[in-house]
């Protein structure tokens, strides 16, 4: 079969979206499919090369020229409409690989839905957040859990965010173009039941399944953390966070969780500064250590050796890819009972799951878990066995099986783009 990855940024730029779009392809590729990946050209990569079987096309958009828009240079992002230089550009490369199926994972969908009738493939959209509905995609509202979309408060909420001048038409956009997806997108395939929910999916029956991200099915042998790294670990027991220092994340409720108990061991954040909703990291506890920027490969050495994960969010976090990275090591994990953090950790099993931002129950959790070695061990395990539903071998399958029920679905409408 014939798949194409629509993803607006691909390694070597990295993020859990960036990763999840190259695994998948490189996956997909290591099965015999052919497997194209369209992305955003940014400085200094070639704007085409082949990624272990996959054909990477990194192309150019008129908005991503315009440097000021962006608050980050180097991540310059789709817009929320589509762009006509970014739109030929798609056509080119879909006409030299007449896909079969174009599987897009963000707002670089809306430069493909008026190619779509012209291409002939059927369209399969991960939703890895809550871009659906929302314009900052994360469902929050004035530091708050979003109730839900309202035409004043997601325009209110947009210039907030991204400014009057660009968040009104950023708000108004993302709108207009949800509505087209909801109506040319052939397969929904939110990561979780959160995801689904609060996207409206389910509330407006589109078509969907649920397929999460997965693990490689090597993650967990040996990696290469640097001694200048590990040096930097407490040498005995402590707990790890790995996220943004922000409020969603849940650090301040952590941070004042940890505070509460006794004897606690150290407490290690490892992360980066956001400008939004930030809490700050500095003059904290002695044992509290916080470290920056850390490659994710040092990160996961960190996993392996500390005694529990913590993934306190506040937000209905749509996956914590994080959770399952603990629990790779066998770990057990606390986690708040939101999103789709409740997808993966089973209460009273692999770890617990508390209210978010109940800085009590958290606290509780963290207490019983540095006070029993035994229930740590017994989580562990569970959580080393439950992973293996996350694995590459368990979910890739899930895709490929939504792809051919589409081929197949559609295969006599399906005519190779015109060469001209």
């Amino acid at each position: 079969m014939r798949i194409m990855m629509l993803a607006q940024f691909y390694p070597p730029l990295i993020g859990g979206e960036e990763r999840f779009a190259r695994d998948l392809s490189v996956q997909l590729a290591a099965r015999g499919h052919e497997v194209s990946v369209i992305t955003l050209w940014q400085k200094g990569l070639s704007e085409f090369e082949n990624d272990e079987g996959v054909r990477v096309y990194r192309v150019k958009g008129t908005m991503q020229r315009l440097e000021s828009l962006y608050s980050d240079s180097a991540r310059r992002h789709t817009p929320p409409f589509p762009d006509p230089e970014l739109m030929g550009e798609m056509r080119r490369v879909i006409t030299l690989e007449q896909p079969d199926i174009v599987h897009a994972h963000n707002w670089i969908i809306h430069s493909f839905l008026p190619l779509k009738r012209w291409s002939k493939a059927r369209l399969v959209l991960s939703l890895n957040d809550y871009s659906l509905i929302c314009a900052k995609k994360k469902l929050i509202f004035a530091d708050q859990l979003c109730s839900g979309p309202g035409f004043l408060k997601c325009l209110k909420c947009g210039a907030d965010h991204y400014g009057v001048a660009k968040g009104i038409p950023t708000v108004m956009a993302n709108w207009g173009m949800g509505f087209l997806e909801q109506n040319m997108v052939d397969m929904f395939l939110p990561v979780s039941n959160a995801v689904a929910v609060n996207n409206g999916v389910v509330k407006n029956n589109l078509p969907y399944q649920i397929l999460t991200p997965f693990i490689s099915d090597d993650t967990g042998e040996e990696t290469c953390a640097s001694d200048a790294f590990l040096a930097r670990l407490p040498k005995d027991d402590y707990m790890l966070f790995v996220g943004a220092f922000g409020r969603y994340k849940g650090v301040d409720v952590l941070l004042q969780a940890h505070a509460k108990l006794v004897n606690p061991p150290p407490l290690v954040i490892i992360g980066y500064q956001t400008s939004e909703h930030a809490v700050r990291t500095t003059d904290l506890p002695d044992n509290v250590i916080v470290l920056k920027d850390v490659p994710h490969h040092e990160v996961m050495e960190a996993w392996r050796h500390c005694m529990f994960g913590l993934v306190p969010s506040t937000w209905a976090e749509p996956f914590g890819i994080v959770a399952l990275e603990a629990m790779i090591y066998g770990r057990a994990v606390i986690a708040s009972d939101i999103g789709g953090l409740s997808d993966i950790v089973s209460h009273d099993e692999t770890g617990f799951l508390v209210p978010p931002g109940d800085v009590e129950a958290l606290s509780l959790a963290m207490q019983r878990l540095v006070n029993s070695p035994e229930l740590r061990n017994q989580m562990g395990a569970a959580s080393r066995q439950r992973v293996k539903n996350f694995s590459a071998n368990a979910v890739v399958p899930r895709y490929e099986a939504v792809y051919q029920e589409l081929a197949e679905k559609y295969s006599h409408q399906h005519i190779v783009p015109s060469q001209q």
